[in-house]
C-alpha cells in the first residue's frame, strides 16, 4: 500500500434519463504558460521506491552513461538493498581509481527480464488463435503476500490480475487497457475486465487518480481518462447494475481532472483545466513535475540542453504532458512539426481529451439517475449540464465548418490548431458531433486519411511515432466505431478490413502483433519515436478480436 501522504447532444433531462437512458448510454460507447489561478504545489514523494529521487547522483550517472540503450531498463530494475544504502555506497565508491559503473549496477540491482519471456509463436495458429494464446502470457498477478520487492521496485503492486501491453511495457497502462478489454470481452474474459477495473478503482482511491502506468515514476501524470468507457464496456457485456460499484471512483477521478476549475477567469489555467477567452471551460494534458521523465531521462535531458536554460522546465512539462496524452510524440503537439524542441502540449485544449470527459460527465449523470437515491437527481442534473456546456464549447471552438473537421484549440487565444489528425474522429466515437459534422469528418477521412493499411494518424511525416505513416489500434477502433455510430457502415467496414489485413500480413511474416503499423506501405515495419516498435501487443490484440467479432461501439 502506498503511504498515507500520497493518498492525498440533445438536452435530455434527468427525469428522462432514469434507467433506460443510463442503459442506453452505457451500451452506446463501449488527465485528462499564461497566468494561472493559483500556484501548483510540487507533487508529493511518490512512494516506496522512486528511482529518480531516491538514488541521488547515481541515477543521472547511470541514465546519461548510455549503459542501457533503453532508459526504461534502469527504472524497472529492482534494488538488492535499500535505495539509500545503494546511494551511499555510490557516493563512497565513485571516486575510487578504476571505478566500474556497470559492475556497480550489476552488484546492486536486478535488471528486468527480457521482454519476450520465452514465449514462442506457434505459426500453425491463426492470428485470432495466437491472440487468445497471448492473454495468459500478458497477464500479471498480484505479488505473493510475503514479497519483499515492493520497497525496492518502482512497480506499484496491484490487488488483482491485469494485462500488460508487452515488450518493454511490463506494467499496466491506463488508456491501453480499454482497447485490450475489447478483446477480453470478445474472448469471454469479463472476469479479467472486472479485475482490471477493480485495480483502477483501487488506484483512484489510493493515489487519487489512475496513473500513466503502475510505476512510481508515472504517478505525476495520468493518460486519456477512459475509466468511464471501461465501466460502460463492462456493463454492456454483463449487466448495467455492475457499473454502480465504480461510481465513487468515477466521480473521484473526474474531480481530480477538474481540480482548480472553480474561480478560473477567462484566459487562465490551473493544472488540467483551462478557461478560454470566451469563458468556455475545457481540459488539457498536464504533468505535476517539470523535469526529465525517468523512463526517458537521457532523451529528455539531452534534448533540453539544446534549449535556453529558461525554457527547459517548460520543455520537460510539455514532454510529460504529451506522455499523458498517449500520443508521445506527434506533430500535433509541436509549433514546428519537425522539431520536438517546440513542443507546446500544455498550451492546447485537445479535442479528444474533451470528448472523453464529455462522455465521463454523461456516464456519471446517467449512473446517478439510474441509482436514483437521495441527492442523485441534483448531481445528475449538474453533470448533464456540464456535459452540455462542454459539447457546446467543442462544437463552437474545436469544429471548423469551413474545413469540416475538429481541431485542438489554443486555450489562451481560442484559435484552432488547424493541423489535421485522427483525433477528429473521437467526437464521433463519443456521439457529440452533429450528423452534418460527422458527414464532413467522414469525407475528410476518406479523402486524406484512409490508406492501404487503415487510417493514418496525421498527415505529417515528422519522424515521430504518432505521425504519418503510422496507424495505431486505438485510433483505428475509435474512427471505425465512430463512423458506424453515424451510419457510415460501408466506409467503416472498408477501413476495418484494411487494418485487419495489415495485422494479418505482419503476423504471417513475423508471428507477431505490433503496437503500431505503417499503413501507407504495409510491406514495411512502422518506425519513429524514441524506442523500437514493440510486439505483444495488448491494444492491437484487443481491437483485432473486437473487429473480427463485428462488435459495435
Amino acid at each position: 500500500m502506498l503511504s498515507e501522504a500520497r493518498r492525498a447532444s440533445g438536452k435530455e433531462t434527468c427525469a428522462a434519463a432514469v434507467a433506460t437512458a443510463a442503459v442506453a448510454l452505457l451500451v452506446a460507447v463501449t488527465a485528462c504558460g499564461g497566468p494561472v489561478a493559483a500556484p501548483t504545489a510540487a507533487a508529493p514523494h511518490p512512494g516506496p521506491y522512486d528511482p529518480a529521487h531516491d538514488l541521488g547522483p547515481l541515477f543521472p550517472a547511470v541514465q546519461l552513461s548510455g549503459l542501457f540503450p533503453d532508459s526504461k531498463t534502469f527504472v524497472d530494475a529492482v534494488t538488492r538493498a535499500a535505495p539509500d544504502v545503494i546511494a551511499a555506497r555510490y557516493r563512497a565508491e565513485r571516486g575510487a581509481r578504476g571505478f566500474d559503473l556497470a559492475g556497480f549496477v550489476g552488484r546492486n540491482f536486478t535488471l528486468p527480464a527480457p521482454p519476450d519471456g520465452g514465449f514462442r509463436t506457434d505459426t500453425s495458429q491463426t492470428m485470432e488463435q495466437h491472440i487468445r494464446a497471448l492473454w495468459p502470457v500478458l497477464t500479471r498477478g498480484p505479488p505473493p503476500a510475503d514479497s519483499s520487492d515492493s520497497a525496492r521496485s518502482s512497480l506499484i503492486a496491484l490487488p488483482a490480475p491485469y494485462v500488460v501491453p508487452g515488450g518493454r511495457f511490463r506494467e499496466v497502462y491506463y488508456w491501453d487497457s480499454y482497447f485490450t478489454m475489447l478483446g477480453l470481452v470478445a474472448s469471454g474474459r469479463t472476469d479479467l475486465v472486472k479485475d482490471m477495473l477493480d485495480n483502477f478503482a483501487w488506484l483512484i482511491e489510493t493515489v487519487g487518480h489512475v496513473p500513466n502506468g503502475n510505476r512510481t515514476y508515472y504517478l505525476s501524470r495520468s493518460q486519456p481518462p477512459f475509466f468511464a468507457a471501461m465501466v460502460g464496456l463492462y456493463a454492456s457485456a454483463t449487466d448495467t447494475v455492475h457499473a454502480l460499484r465504480y461510481l465513487p471512483a468515477l466521480e473521484a477521478e473526474y474531480a481530480w481532472c477538474m481540480d482548480g476549475a472553480a474561480g478560473l477567469a477567462p484566459g487562465q489555467a490551473s493544472r488540467r483545466v483551462v478557461r478560454l477567452p470566451n469563458g468556455d471551460l475545457l481540459n488539457r494534458y498536464w504533468d505535476d513535475l517539470a523535469e526529465p521523465r525517468p523512463e526517458s531521462y537521457r532523451e529528455d535531458y539531452t534534448r533540453a540542453q539544446r534549449l535556453p536554460r529558461a525554457s527547459r522546465a517548460g520543455f520537460y512539462r510539455d514532454v510529460r504532458a504529451a506522455a499523458e496524452s498517449g500520443w508521445d510524440f506527434s506533430s500535433r503537439w509541436l509549433r514546428d512539426p519537425h522539431d520536438l524542441g517546440t513542443i507546446e502540449t500544455t498550451a492546447l485544449a485537445p479535442v479528444d481529451l474533451n470528448a472523453i470527459l464529455y462522455h465521463t460527465e454523461r456516464t456519471i449523470a446517467a449512473l446517478r439517475a439510474y441509482r436514483n437515491q437521495l441527492g442523485d437527481a441534483v448531481v445528475a442534473a449538474r453533470l448533464t449540464a456540464a456535459a452540455d456546456r462542454r459539447r457546446a464549447a467543442l462544437l463552437a471552438d474545436a469544429y471548423d465548418p469551413a474545413r469540416g473537421f475538429f481541431f485542438d484549440v489554443r486555450w489562451r487565444t481560442g484559435a484552432r490548431v488547424e493541423r489535421p489528425s485522427l483525433a477528429a474522429a473521437v467526437p464521433l466515437f463519443f456521439g457529440l458531433a452533429t450528423p452534418a459534422q460527422a458527414a464532413a469528418v467522414r469525407t475528410r477521412l476518406g479523402r486524406d486519411f484512409l490508406a492501404p493499411g487503415g487510417f493514418v494518424t496525421t498527415l505529417v511525416a515528422s519522424g515521430q511515432q504518432w505521425d504519418a505513416p503510422n496507424g495505431w489500434a486505438p485510433l483505428e477502433w475509435m474512427a471505425i466505431a465512430g463512423l458506424r455510430r453515424y451510419g457510415f457502415a460501408a466506409f467503416a467496414d472498408t477501413a476495418a478490413a484494411r487494418w485487419l489485413d495489415a495485422n494479418r500480413r505482419t503476423y504471417r511474416a513475423s508471428g507477431k502483433m505490433m503496437e503500431k503499423y505503417d499503413v501507407r506501405d504495409t510491406t514495411r515495419a512502422a518506425g519513429g519515436g524514441e524506442y523500437s516498435s514493440q510486439d505483444g501487443f495488448g491494444w492491437t490484440n484487443g481491437v483485432a478480436l473486437a473487429l473480427e467479432a463485428g462488435r459495435e461501439p
